[in-house]
């Protein structure tokens, strides 16, 4: 029987260096979650599909992310289905704890599946960052949730542009023009940066007729001044997010052609793009009508998430310069002297010093500390154990340098520090 070796079709491995590299971005994304007071929580990989249909998700039928979703049945026949985001299932979450104090600052970090065409930067299987406040209602939340995402992209030197815009916004400036069949106006306007202006005004013309769509396209030039002044619905609360934002230190742009979630979004909504093109990175929003649903009242809610495959696929020069650690600091190369090599292991691991083992020849072990990047290695021999000094070696420069037991801890626990 032959036996096809290789990935299924939009699913990865990752391996060294790209492996450390990923490692490295979700320590920096976890470390940023954590200092603005987000908490962890974990969900199944797997749910019942009937949680994940369509009409068991009022608000939510045309979501394309529900009908991409992986279906399959377990040994008794149940429908069963793998996750294909976290927010739904945070509405079961609040329904099996309906003690849980409010509000709720929670942050995952975790594989989400989508039979979705694949493309740079998006894969079937991709690791999703995720954060919502459940239970504020205010604009200070989603402020919040724009500084925490923009520091981390600070961090990992991306430099990326806050785009925001409202649904009850959209809503009423196409209902100010009159335009027939308003879910699919929006759709089309969504398409502004794939295909342009022209085709989507050509488009348009199927639900209204021209001058209607002159009027649209000359309203989607104001500013959000324009809106507020007019008492647009919407714009006064999107305003508020972009006076709220410029207090975070953060600059923001209206952007009345941008559309997400037509679906669950009730407020503002937002996507942070590659500053100077039109490339997002990360999207969220206002869904206050979601995680509530199962609890029959509606719960405020603001999330915003971005997943490592579209950093990694889409910012690899902005990466590039990410510092990420070796596997370990020391390779530990053993000159006949096993024992005495696990001992010095076990007090630099005490220390929190990274140590690598490589029981094999010394010119073995410094080529496999050269291959892997692993910066220092120490031999240990019987001249070494004798003098009781170690010889430590940098494995850039060749400078080796004999230190006592207490000097070598010193040494590399600051350099570990």
């Amino acid at each position: 029987m032959n036996i096809e070796v290789d990935t299924v079709k939009g699913f990865q491995d990752y391996l060294p260096p790209i492996s450390a590299q990923r490692a490295q971005i979700k320590q920096i994304v976890e470390k940023v979650y954590r200092l603005y007071g987000f908490q962890p929580i974990e969900t199944p990989i797997v749910e019942y599909d009937e949680l994940m249909r369509p009409e068991a998700l009022p608000g939510e039928q045309e979501d394309e992310a529900i009908s991409d979703r992986f279906r399959m049945k377990d040994r008794a026949g149940r429908n069963l289905g793998l996750r294909y985001e976290f927010t739904f299932q945070l509405a079961r979450i609040l329904k099996l704890n309906p003690t849980l104090k409010l509000p709720f600052k929670r942050y995952q970090i975790g594989e989400q599946f989508r039979d979705e065409p694949i493309r740079l930067g998006r894969t079937r299987q991709f690791t999703q960052c995720d954060i919502d406040i459940l239970g504020d209602g205010s604009v200070q939340a989603e402020a919040e949730c724009l500084a925490v995402v923009m520091q981390i992209f600070t961090e990992l030197g991306i430099e990326a542009t806050v785009t925001l815009n409202n649904r009850q916004l959209s809503n009423a400036l196409v209902e100010s023009c009159e335009l027939m069949q308003k879910k699919q106006v929006f759709r089309e306007i969504d398409k502004i940066d794939k295909i342009g202006e022209d085709l989507v005004k050509m488009n348009l013309k199927k639900y209204g007729d021209a001058n209607q769509v002159v009027t649209l396209f000359k309203l989607m030039e104001k500013d959000i001044s324009f809106f507020e002044k007019n008492k647009f619905e919407g714009a006064a609360e999107l305003k508020a997010l972009m006076t709220a934002t410029q207090a975070q230190g953060i600059k923001a742009i209206f952007k009345p052609s941008l559309m997400r979630g037509f679906s669950y979004y009730t407020g503002n909504v937002f996507e942070i793009v590659i500053t100077g093109t039109k490339t997002a990175l990360c999207g969220g929003g206002r869904y206050d009508k979601t995680v509530g649903k199962y609890l029959n009242r509606d719960i405020p809610a603001v999330g915003i998430s971005f997943s490592i495959e579209a950093l990694m696929g889409l910012c690899q020069e902005q990466l590039a310069s990410l510092v990420v650690p070796p596997p370990a600091l020391v390779q530990l190369i053993s000159i006949q002297q096993e024992k005495a090599t696990r001992i010095l292991a076990q007090k630099l691991r005490k220390e929190n010093i990274s140590v690598n083992l490589l029981y094999d020849k010394p010119g073995k072990c410094l080529e496999y500390a050269s291959a892997y990047g692993i910066p220092y290695a120490i031999f240990i021999g019987e001249d070494e154990i004798k003098k009781k000094k170690w010889k430590l070696r940098d494995m850039k420069t060749g400078i080796e340098k004999e230190l006592t037991e207490k000097q070598l801890i010193s040494y590399l626990a600051k350099l570990s520090s």
